[in-house]
């Protein structure tokens, strides 16, 4: 026996032409609260909140912050106004923290001078890793040790036009 498994099941039904219900809701709010600030107040003091209630009805209706509805926004808003707040971070740990790292003193490892050959990271990681293995195993003679200078370096060729004799 074969069942049809509904689809778009997160898509909100059109009831009022392009409006959902909630959309519908949200719009007719908005005007009937400017239309009784219209009636009970002069216009002139009843305008600005007007605008306000209709646009806030208009941003209720359509309106996504972050792929969600804007309800959702004001509510996370509100809540974050009228809820204590929970700081993990305490200035007095790091500062604590910071003194133990100052007092004990570091002294500094003497590792052998690994010069920059070239722009090139694998050249340059080959090498590296090369003299390290042959310092760990003592293989390595004193004038590899020594510090290398720049015009004892080669540089590799990159291009063709760098490859041109001239």
């Amino acid at each position: 026996m074969q069942f049809q498994v509904p689809q778009f099941i997160e898509v909100e039904d059109k009831i009022f032409g392009p409006l959902t219900f909630k959309q519908f809701v949200y719009l007719i709010g908005g005007a009937g609260i400017g239309y009784i600030l219209w009636r009970a107040l002069p216009i002139y003091i009843a305008g600005p909140f007007i605008i306000g209630f209709f646009a806030l009805g208009a941003a209720l209706a359509f309106f996504q912050y972050n792929g969600q509805p804007f309800i959702l926004a004001l509510e996370h808003g509100f809540f974050f106004f009228v809820k204590s707040k929970l700081y993990l971070w305490s200035n007095e740990q790091a500062i604590e923290t910071r003194k133990k790292q100052i007092s004990a003193p570091v002294l500094p490892i003497a590792a052998p001078y690994i010069p920059h050959l070239s722009d090139s990271k694998l050249h340059e990681l080959a090498w590296s890793l090369d003299i390290k293995e042959r310092i760990a195993a003592g293989t390595a003679d004193d004038e590899e040790r020594r510090e290398v200078r720049p015009q004892d370096l080669v540089a590799p060729v990159r291009t063709a036009r760098d490859a041109l004799i001239r």
